[in-house]
């Protein structure tokens, strides 16, 4: 049965996932050079062994509060179109295997820029991941549609 592995975070309490094969490195990280008229989504950028990186808070990419980025924040750098790009997320999680067939599209009652990001879910033995399209997720020129609850969480379309 054919599989593929995820290496997965979280962002306000909800898992996601992207194909480990786009993941780079997962790291740490806390200087930031902001940007100037840059789009809210965009934390900042950050200098990786000589390269310049971007780094997109995933938060504001999801229509979420964005980020205190004056404390160290978790960065998934993903690879887009041969270009290395940071996810900030609140939490790193693990590389999990997942069977192609237990793959689903998104339910549709996904709402707002969650719909725009996620390409389907798994469900696993105690939550739900999001499997995110890590070329939309770092894409900074689309508006994020504001979709949070005043908890902050998924809003939900009826």
């Amino acid at each position: 049965m054919p599989s593929r592995q995820y290496a997965t975070f979280e962002v306000a309490d909800q898992l996601f996932g992207v194909d480990v094969a786009q993941v780079q490195e997962v790291l740490r990280f806390h200087e930031y050079t902001r940007v100037p008229l840059a789009p809210t989504s965009v934390g900042g950028l950050f200098n990786l062994r000589g390269q310049v990186i971007a780094a997109v808070d995933l938060r504001v990419q999801l229509g979420l509060p964005g980020r205190d980025l004056d404390v160290p924040a978790m960065n998934v750098i993903v690879s887009v179109d041969d270009e290395w790009v940071s996810l900030l997320v609140d939490r790193i999680g693990e590389v999990i295997e997942l069977d192609d067939e237990a793959f689903e599209p998104p339910p549709d009652t996904l709402a707002g820029a969650y719909r725009n990001l996620i390409v389907g879910t798994f469900k696993l033995q105690d939550r739900l991941m999001l499997a995110l399209d890590a070329r939309r997720a770092a894409d900074t020129t689309v508006p994020v549609p504001a979709q949070h609850t005043d908890e902050g969480r998924l809003a939900h379309s009826a």
